[in-house]
């Protein structure tokens, strides 16, 4: 047996993808105004500054140059194949990037990684700021598109379409949603409306989603002094539109759904927690008139103020916030292979979003088996079937799990002499 080079054996099958299914490509919006970039498997350099003039002549250019990734820019230009400042901005889309990467789950310390680039340190779960032991910034890791994190992703995207139907009324027509072919979704508002918005405009959009600096106090949660000088403590209600409601619903479904550990890890006093337990049912039922603030005795204002805060933060949603703020963002185009997992970028119907599932609906090689040695995989699945964990192994295993793991750095091909 000898062993294939596996960014050249990937780059074949990409290849063979992208001759049988250009015709499935689809294009942006306006095609001849866009930016293209490709990400190349050789050297992991990005081609920039392409222009295509249509779906055809990309394709083409696709099937040339087997690219790993492949991407287009949310922005508009007069002239897309010129360098950046001679381009000609005539506006952006509004990007969202909602992705595994920025949400805090469980399953990441099983199965993410990294590595200092610098000392060769290794550590599990979220990549650091800097490293713990030798303080550079420069790592390699590596996650794992599991189903605990698209399911946390999928719960921030519907946050996020949530807020941006009820808060900033922009309808289901001007929104497209996809999953990226790795581990969340992209969601894009194209509207006339927001084209022009520049990176300040659209940081405050961002800082609304986010909740950032959100006082409770600017959004219904008040302390007033009633006619005998005691204080009488008022709160937003389920109905109230924007961040007052989102405050309401939160702080209800969070004290529907609150353990013991929940109550503590906000900061709460034991003999507060003893009463919110106690009174739960109370407290569920003064929503049908003006909610529990300040009519259970035994939690103060101080006890509110933490819990709707925390309320808060669980409604907000997380995105990554660069992507949304910049105007000339290179985005991957839909319908295209993702390089680190083979899978594809695919537009999700809005209304079907919640039964979506990725490992069906997004596997680009269908047909085949791959034999492969595999140092060490985690359990995964892929359409109905489940597969490993894989240590120090050789398998065979149909095209698209053999792929997903090639791409990942975690298996070997090897070939007959």
């Amino acid at each position: 047996m000898k062993e294939i080079e596996t960014k050249k054996f990937v780059k074949n099958k990409f290849s063979e993808y992208y001759q049988k299914h250009s015709s499935s490509l689809q294009p942006p919006t306006l095609i001849e105004k866009r930016e293209f970039g490709f990400l190349m498997f050789t050297g992991r350099v990005m081609v920039r500054h392409k222009g295509f003039k249509n779906v055809d002549d990309l394709a083409k250019s696709l099937k040339t140059l087997v690219p790993s990734d492949v991407y287009y820019s949310s922005a508009y230009y007069e002239r897309p194949e010129e360098e950046m400042e001679e381009k000609g901005w005539l506006g952006a889309d509004l990007i969202f990037d909602i992705d595994a990467d920025h949400i805090p789950t469980p399953c990441e310390k099983i199965h993410d990684a990294w590595t200092c680039n610098n000392c060769g340190i290794t550590g599990k779960g979220v990549l650091p700021e800097k490293c713990p032991a030798c303080g550079e910034h420069r790592f390699d890791d590596k996650t794992w598109p599991c189903e605990v994190c698209l399911e946390s992703a999928k719960t921030e995207t519907i946050k996020l379409m949530d807020m941006l139907k009820q808060d900033f009324g922009f309808s289901t027509k001007e929104m497209k949603l996809y999953f990226s072919g790795h581990r969340g979704y992209h969601l894009h508002v194209e509207s006339e409306k927001i084209q022009l918005l520049d990176s300040m405009a659209r940081k405050e959009i961002v800082d609304y989603i986010i909740g950032l600096g959100l006082e409770t106090k600017l959004h219904g949660l008040v302390e007033e002094k009633g006619e005998r000088k005691a204080s009488i403590l008022t709160g937003p209600s389920l109905n109230d539109p924007g961040w007052s409601g989102r405050i309401a619903r939160g702080t209800y479904e969070f004290l529907s759904k609150a353990t013991l550990n929940d109550l503590k890890e906000i900061g709460l006093k034991k003999k507060v927690i003893d009463t919110l337990i106690k009174r739960k049912d109370a407290i569920l039922e003064s929503w049908k008139e003006k909610g529990p603030w300040g009519i259970i005795k035994g939690v103060g204002a101080a006890s509110w103020r933490k819990i709707a805060q925390h309320a808060a933060e669980m409604q907000a949603a997380k995105i990554d916030t660069v992507v949304t703020t910049d105007t000339r963002r290179l985005i991957r185009l839909n319908n295209t292979l993702h390089g680190k997992t083979g899978l594809k970028k695919i537009e999700i119907p809005i209304n079907s979003f919640e039964s979506f599932d990725p490992f069906k609906s997004a596997i680009a090689f269908k047909e085949g088996t791959l034999k492969i040695i595999v140092q060490d995989a985690p359990q995964f699945r892929l359409g109905d079937q489940t597969y490993g964990p894989y240590k120090n192994r050789q398998v065979e295993l149909p095209t698209a799990a053999a792929l997903l793991l090639l791409c990942k750095g975690m298996a070997k091909v090897k070939g007959e002499e």
